[in-house]
């Protein structure tokens, strides 16, 4: 679909050129359908999903009418959370570029309520807020909105399921009522349709959902896991692939802190993000994923909620969405800015009749791969590497290095009267070495057993599978028991392998040259007050 060029909308100047300066040049369907009415003052209800520009589609207009001789609040937006707050909050600054006398103040809950109202007292035009905290505002008097000429509504679906109905129905009901209101959200549920209803007026109706659940830049892939592999296969994907940046949605916080330690416990740059997290630790997880020191984000689908990073490769659906719709809202995280994207949906059994719900619902046809295998690893790294080598060539970065290659060389020669070396073999054979510490080295992914020859009780090459008495009834977990294993022996996490968990006891496999430290020193240590025995499991021959 074409749509419109920013130019030919009836945006003054100022905003074009800031418009211009951020790389902007054609619209999205919010933005070409919105923007024109909202500037004309009319109340619209909008249904779109995350990451379609609907930021831009009420903050151009909210800006252009803003009457900046007048020094009070004139548009309010309310939103669910602090992440999203802010972010709003930067992307109104930008259009502001060249319109210097336009005050922005965010208010949300975790701060200082003193640090906000010193920026209440500058006398903002647009405020940008959640709803608790500008009702708290409010109830002190530090935030009057006799002035309000426009409301905003972002994510107002998101704001129900988070129990703020009662917080905007005071808010609405404590503004002028000719003001103007525009209302956001992703679906729209009896709820939004209610306050639609009471406090809008003759509003437009735009819905451009439909028209952008299938992300053409968005390559979509599913996998059939069995629940208790999901974790490994995830550990496969990202160790197949080159993603720099992923996202990975789970359904509930408990299920974000497990996944959480166990990708940690492998070895993986990773940080959860969720509602129970407090804000300030919420705040530092945000900026080490934005700055790239965090790989691996794991959220649920609340919490992920105005995160803001246009440059994640791959988004993974750890447990299949409740609703449909999430599905869209979740792997349009990626693919953003026409950059190429790629979601990866775990399915169990029977969700294979929910994944098929989703590919009707979003017109779309989600292909079905296997796990990767140790070779598809194997090729990875090695294509990597070689990939690094090239780009030492180029940059004229190997010149300190050539003196060891002539030395060695000349040394073998002297040695071998029977070998003519030359360099390009020396050469060759440093890349074996770093080859095999590469694809055998610290990840211990490239050693577990192949999931597609499950139901063969083979081990790993070099591993030796031992049996210990804790089970999930002692409400272990597998990152937990990598973790009791790893801080009592010289094993690391990184080189323990597959690991079954049954009720009683579990099967775990590590690196043959542990096994009698194990066996030595973990009969020694209890886990939460229980004496651990550990053996070697009943061997099976290698097929």
């Amino acid at each position: 679909m074409n749509t419109k060029l920013f130019e030919d909308l009836p945006i003054i100047k100022e905003i074009k050129k800031a418009i211009q300066d951020l790389g902007f040049l054609h619209t999205t369907p919010i933005q070409e359908q919105a923007i024109p009415y909202a500037i004309e003052g009319k109340d619209i209800i909008a249904q779109a999903p995350t990451g379609t520009g609907k930021t831009c589609a009420f903050a151009i207009p909210a800006i252009q009418n803003i009457d900046t001789s007048l020094e009070s609040v004139q548009v309010l937006v309310l939103c669910p959370t602090r992440e999203l707050a802010l972010q709003i909050s930067q992307e109104m600054k930008k259009i502001c570029a060249h319109k210097k006398d336009i005050g922005i103040q965010p208010i949300y809950g975790g701060e200082s309520i003193e640090k906000q109202m010193m920026g209440l007292r500058r006398k903002p035009q647009i405020v940008v807020g959640t709803p608790g905290r500008i009702m708290d505002h409010m109830r002190r008097k530090t935030l009057k909105l006799a002035s309000l000429k426009m409301l905003v509504l972002d994510e107002a679906d998101e704001m129900l399921n988070m129990g703020f109905r009662e917080d905007i129905d005071t808010i609405l009901a404590s503004i002028p009522e000719n003001k103007q209101f525009l209302l956001f959200s992703a679906t729209l549920p009896k709820a939004i349709m209610e306050i639609a209803n009471k406090y809008q007026s003759n509003a437009i109706k735009i819905n451009t959902t439909k028209k952008q659940v299938t992300v053409k830049t968005i390559s979509q892939f599913y996998l059939d896991v069995n629940e208790n592999r999901k974790s490994e296969v995830l550990a496969r994907l990202i160790d197949a692939n080159n993603f720099k940046l992923m996202l990975v949605f789970c359904n509930t916080k408990k299920r974000v802190d497990d996944l959480c330690r166990d990708l940690m416990a492998r070895g993986y740059r990773a940080e959860a993000l969720h509602g129970d997290m407090k804000q300030i630790h919420r705040d530092s997880v945000m900026n080490k994923f934005r700055r790239g020191i965090v790989d691996i984000l794991i959220a649920t689908d609340v919490a992920a909620r105005g995160i803001d990073v246009d440059d994640v490769d791959a988004v993974f659906n750890y447990d299949l969405p409740i609703d449909d719709e999430y599905y869209v809202h979740r792997i349009g995280r990626t693919g953003r800015a026409n950059r190429k994207g790629a979601s990866y949906s775990f399915v169990c059994g029977k969700e294979i009749y929910k994944l098929r719900q989703i590919e009707k619902y979003t017109n779309s046809k989600i292909t079905k791969i296997s796990p990767p295998t140790m070779d598809d690893i194997k090729s990875n790294k090695v294509n990597s590497i070689l990939e690094e080598i090239k780009e030492e060539i180029k940059e004229n970065k190997i010149a300190t290095n050539l003196p060891f290659i002539h030395q060695l060389t000349n040394e073998l020669n002297k040695e071998n009267e029977n070998l003519d070396v030359t360099s390009t073999e020396v050469a060759a054979a440093f890349l074996n070495v770093a080859m095999k510490k590469i694809v055998t080295g610290s990840n211990p992914h490239v050693k577990i057993l192949e999931l597609e020859n499950e139901n063969k009780k083979v081990y790993t090459k070099g591993y030796q599978r031992l049996f210990i008495n804790l089970g999930n009834k002692d409400k272990l977990e597998s990152s937990q028991l990598v973790k009791f294993v790893a801080s009592n022996t010289s094993v690391s996490g990184k080189e323990i392998g597959k690991i079954d968990m049954l009720d009683k006891f579990s099967f775990l496999e590590v690196p043959s040259k542990y096994v009698d430290e194990l066996i030595a020193v973990l009969p020694k240590k209890k886990f939460k007050g229980r004496k651990v025995n550990i053996e070697v499991a009943n061997k099976k021959k290698r097929k």
